[in-house]
Formats: C-alpha cells, structure tokens, sequence
C-alpha cells in the first residue's frame, strides 16, 4: 500500500501532472471572477469600478499562484517575493514604456501616426483595468505557469518554444485578429517576457514590461491594444497606411516595426540568458537570482 501511495505521489509530482492541476486551478479562479462581475452593480464596470475589478482579478490570480505553489508544489511562491520586486518592476515599466514608444516613433515616421486631439485623465480608469485584468494574471498564467512547469518538463528551449506558440495563438479570439497578429505576439511577447523570467526567475520585470507595454499603446497612444478599442490621452487621426505599418484592427503590435522592436530586444534577452546559463535541460529545477 505504502509503495502504490508513493508512486501515486510521484505521478502527481511529475511536471505534466502538476500543470493539468495548474489549469484546474486557473478555470476555477477564473469561473470565481466571472461570477463576482456578474452580480456587481453596474456602476463597477465603468470609471473607476474598472481599476476595483482589475486590482480584484490581479489579486485573485496572485491568491491562486500562491495557493498552488503551497499545496500543489509544497514551497514558497519564488516568483513572487517582495525581494527584489520594486527594482525589477520597476525596470520592467521602463523598458515596456521606451519599447512601444519606440515603435510608434518608427509607425510615425512611416506615416501610420498622427496625433490630431487630446482627452482628460478621465479616459485612463478603464485603461488601468485593463492593464491589471491583462498583466499580471497572464504572466502567472504564461510563464509562472505554462512555462515553468514546460521548463522543468523539456528544458527551456521547449518551453519557450510552446509558451509563445500558445501566447500569440490565445491572441486569435480578440477582435480583429488575424495569424500574422498571432505570430507577432508570439515573437514579440512570447520570447521576450519569457527571456526575462529566464533571466531573474522571478516575474515582476515581466509583469512590468507587460503593464507598461499595454498602458502605453492603449492609455497614452491611444491604439487598439489586442484589438480592443481604447481611448488615451492622445488622440491618433484615422490611417490609410499599410497595415504592415499600422498592425491594422489589432493594433501596432500586429505592425513590422513592433515585431522588429520587439523581437530585437526579446533575442538580446535570450542571448543575455544564454550567457548566464539561465537555460536548463529537463527535469531541473531552477530558482530565483539573488
């Protein structure tokens, strides 16, 4: 009996086990979210009752990392400990913000952008919510998870393979997506956000590039972000250029100077990775940097 119960826990151990087990935990919190938003008022889906849902989904996706890694895993939530976060968070804003900045500046001087208006800080509640509801509880998603456990299964070459190839086919169900958009959010934020999880094991400078990432196409650019329309502080005028150029309905991110961008830094990050032997075969364990 004693070896049967020992077998059974070492199945249970294997990376592939306790990642069916994640995505057990991942539909009941997000079955638990759908319920809570339905039987809100409506008043807390608009304003700033966008931030209050947003800051809720964040930290229901937080409760349920931790939960798994204690009951599941049995050791400490790594990924997210205090030490450390600020500064790599704080990076992460930084480095989302000069990216997709980046990018606009090369979609402006090709002739996709023009800004032709302002609007109110009012516009940015629901961008806020949008960026907490998409941030964080993909990056525990997408690469505490998904990637994580793939890593300690086949390696990282592996996981980062199929990490990006599901992040960027996720992106199909948003409105006006198309398979070049899907390859682009595989190449741009599938390599990239997970080369920077490889490189500190933890996932605040991801989330931070993630948020900031967002906020700013969104929020300050006024882009679609993913295909979903968005209002931000700046006013962009109606484009005829190339979709190429523009990313067309989805936004810049489906757009060649993105995926250049993007992918350009996401490939110095894996090499910076490489370099410090952050890559390992299967069946290691990692933790995170000091």
């Amino acid at each position: 009996m004693r070896m049967a119960a020992d077998r059974i826990e070492r199945r249970a151990r294997h990376p592939g086990a306790e990642l069916g087990i994640a995505m057990a935990f991942v539909g009941v919190t997000l079955v638990a979210l759908s319920l809570v938003a339905r039987v809100l008022p409506p008043a807390w889906h608009e304003g700033v009752g966008r931030i209050v849902l947003g800051a809720l989904a964040a930290a229901a996706f937080v409760a349920m990392y931790v939960a798994f890694c204690r009951i599941v895993e049995r050791r400490p939530p790594r990924e997210l400990v205090p030490a450390g976060a600020a500064i790599e968070l704080g990076a992460g804003l930084a480095i989302g913000l000069v990216l997709f900045s980046t990018v606009v500046a090369a979609i402006w001087a090709l002739g996709g952008y023009r800004v032709i208006g302002h609007n109110g800080m009012g516009v940015l509640p629901p961008v806020i919510g949008m960026v907490l509801v998409s941030a964080i509880p993909e990056e525990i998603v997408f690469r505490g998870l998904f990637f994580r456990l793939i890593e300690r299964w086949l390696g990282s070459g592996a996981a980062l393979a199929l990490s990006a190839a599901l992040f960027g086919a996720m992106h199909l169900l948003n409105p006006g997506a198309t398979w070049l958009a899907a390859v682009a959010i595989a190449l741009e934020a599938g390599v990239m956000l997970a080369a920077l999880y490889m490189l500190t094991r933890r996932l605040w400078a991801a989330i931070g590039v993630h948020a900031a990432w967002n906020f700013a196409q969104g929020g300050i650019y006024g882009i679609a972000v993913s295909g979903n329309a968005t209002r931000g502080l700046l006013v962009p005028a109606p484009s005829d250029a190339s979709p190429l150029v523009t990313g067309g309905a989805f936004g810049a991110e489906a757009s060649l100077p993105a995926i250049v961008v993007a992918t350009a830094f996401g490939a110095a990050m894996l090499w910076l990775a490489w370099r410090r032997g952050c890559f390992v075969g299967r069946g290691m364990r990692t933790e995170p940097l000091s």
